[in-house]
């Protein structure tokens, strides 16, 4: 059995007779055409909206929200057809592309040309999104939860804001895409901070395919709303992160259909919850990091019995992912008093990156984890208390030495693509 990790994989060698193993169904969707013809044919019939090319007429200003390298987005196949569009309604148009870092590091320019390919991203106009420079972002409201919605000030300051994403389980917003082009998207600390909160992420609706009742979602929505944002082109991608259906329209509307499309596709349940869970986060470009790794694991969490041994595969060759998230784990003194901690913060006093290490922390309350993981990386894993193990083998093998030959294994290759029922 092949595991995602990296842009290679890895080999699962050992005996997994009687294992349960969770696939998204999405392999199976069959799309009519090139990626480029699904996208274009989606944006000829936009979902609750008029074409981008009728938006644009009267405007002076665009801005599309572009998603950072942090996400597989097949922007090539996105970015040209809404350009066109624009420039079809108002050749005069002025467009800026804004990079939706969030709480990430900035994209470096190779990253964006991998991304977006060479002509556009030397000959369009992009502006990164920076969340910590307050010079940069302009607070435009207040959100459901009291929370200051502050954005970025090219967002807020055009004539037509307009966004590009994709459609994905995420393990505490319900699904990607849609609204989160702007929250968090293209939104200074201070909101997304206010977002993320240890009272928005202990809820039970803050889970992997929740919407209804998810207290972040509903601050979501309400962000994008205040922000005007008016139009979406959204896809959701197969296993080898092609385009394989796409949604575009009012951002609401057509965000919501792609997400029941999606629901369809990637709903699994175990027969019985696994002693042992081995997942990935996809491989590159999701598991260059642990903090993006928690994604995979949550969804081994939500397939896991009481006390299981929880393995994971990603490379992180970029490291932690956040300097916070790495020592909330490394420097407290016991896992319950991190948590302790984390569950009396208030809202405006949300730490960076606390939303990743609570979720992590909760786990690791739960289960024993296994990284399997680039080797420069094994002395970090171990500083933040987790385990690390070279090898797909290795893991398993230390695993059912603690559940047992009897050990019921469950295997999720690619958690970042289900939603594991209960």
């Amino acid at each position: 059995m092949r595991i995602p990790f990296g842009t290679t994989g890895l080999e699962l060698s050992r005996d997994v007779a009687g294992a349960e193993v969770l696939e998204s169904a999405i392999g199976t969707l069959k799309a009519e055409g090139s990626e480029d013809d699904i996208v274009r044919q989606a944006m000829a019939n936009p979902i609750g909206s008029v074409r981008l090319a009728e938006l644009a007429k009267g405007k002076k200003t665009a801005t599309i929200i572009v998603s950072d390298h942090t996400r597989p987005v097949p922007s090539k196949h996105i970015l040209p057809f809404m350009l066109s569009e624009l420039r079809e309604g108002n050749p005069d148009i002025d467009i800026t592309l804004l990079i939706a870092t969030g709480f990430h590091r900035p994209t470096t320019h190779e990253e964006l040309v991998n991304k977006v390919g060479e002509k556009i991203a030397n000959e369009e106009k992009f502006v990164c999104h920076d969340s910590r420079d307050p010079e940069r972002n302009v607070e435009v409201g207040v959100l459901p939860s009291g929370a200051r919605l502050v954005i970025d000030k090219v967002a807020a300051e055009t004539d037509l804001l307009v966004s590009e994403g994709f459609i994905e389980p995420h393990f505490f917003a319900g699904f990607s895409g849609g609204r989160k082009s702007v929250l968090p998207g293209v939104c200074d600390q201070v909101t997304v901070l206010g977002n993320h909160c240890s009272k928005f992420i202990d809820s039970p609706y803050a889970r992997t395919g929740i919407l209804e009742g998810n207290p972040l979602h509903n601050d979501m929505v309400a962000a994008a709303k205040l922000a005007k944002l008016q139009y979406i082109v959204n896809v959701v991608i197969d296993e080898e992160k092609h385009v394989a259906a796409a949604f575009a329209g009012d951002p609401f509307q057509a965000h919501e259909t792609g997400c029941a499309f999606l629901k369809g596709y990637c709903h699994v349940k175990p027969e019985r919850k696994g002693d042992i869970v081995i997942t990935s986060n996809g491989g590159a470009p999701l598991d260059q990091n642990m903090y993006q790794s928690v994604k995979g694991l949550s969804a081994a969490e939500a397939a896991a019995a009481p006390g299981a041994v929880l393995i994971i595969s990603t490379r992180c060759n970029d490291g932690t992912g956040g300097d916070s998230f790495y020592h909330a784990l490394a420097d407290c003194d016991t896992l319950e008093h991190l948590m302790e901690r984390i569950l009396a913060t208030p809202m405006d006093k949300t730490d960076p990156d606390q939303w990743e290490y609570q979720i992590l922390c909760r786990m690791m309350l739960k289960h024993r984890i296994i990284f399997v993981s680039d080797p420069s990386m094994q002395k970090t894993i171990e500083e933040m208390k987790l385990e690390y193990a070279p090898d797909l083998d290795t893991a398993l093998d230390r695993a059912r030495a603690a559940k047992g030959p009897d050990a019921h294994l469950v295997v999720i290759p690619n958690g970042i693509s289900v939603i594991v029922e209960p």
